[in-house]
């Protein structure tokens, strides 16, 4: 993983979250109570903290929408038995529907993607839709195995994914178009 490979995704740098062992915060959204284990650090993410992430010292998450209430990518948070099967799907899905610029990213769990939808400055409103709308849609074509991101079921301190370890595949701009 290198760092051109993460501003690929173009994370929200600040404020980035740690993992700690303990439960951090208690939090009380529709009904339902969240126990965070993440601590938020209001200081722009260094490639300091990144390395350490990538040498498997510390645990790093990064949220998805920035102070302004944009997003930047939709995501695919996949946890299911057959990531290849998974991303093919995803990708011709995404392709139909008109998306050129996406990227899955291998985590720490084996098995487990990341797949990042890049949609450029949108609302928040207009990502929940749009996550909604693609997950449907790819739902339709095999067993849904992932959650998508951002979700409004959660609280906005829980709309953070773990920084990726590894790129898995990447599909940048429309070269296989001119084969149809």
């Amino acid at each position: 993983m290198t760092p051109m490979d993460l501003k690929l995704i173009k994370i929200v740098n600040k404020p980035y979250y740690v993992k700690e062992r303990a439960t951090v915060n208690k939090i009380s959204y529709n009904n339902r109570t969240f126990f965070d284990k993440f601590r938020k650090v209001d200081k722009n993410l260094t490639q300091q903290v990144i390395k350490q992430h990538l040498n498997k010292e510390i645990v790093v998450a990064h949220q998805l929408a920035n102070k302004m209430s944009k997003v930047e990518n939709i995501v695919f948070d996949y946890n299911g038995t057959d990531p290849q099967r998974f991303y093919h799907r995803a990708q011709l899905m995404l392709r139909e529907e008109g998306f050129i610029n996406f990227t899955a990213f291998e985590t720490r769990t084996r098995g487990h993607l990341h797949l990042y939808v890049h949609k450029g400055h949108t609302t928040l409103a207009e990502a929940y839709q749009l996550g909604k709308t693609l997950s449907m849609k790819l739902g339709s074509r095999m067993p849904k195995q992932w959650k998508m991101f951002p979700n409004p079921d959660l609280p906005p301190e829980f709309n953070i994914l773990i920084l990726p370890y590894e790129v898995y595949a990447k599909e940048r701009g429309a070269s296989w178009s001119k084969h149809l």
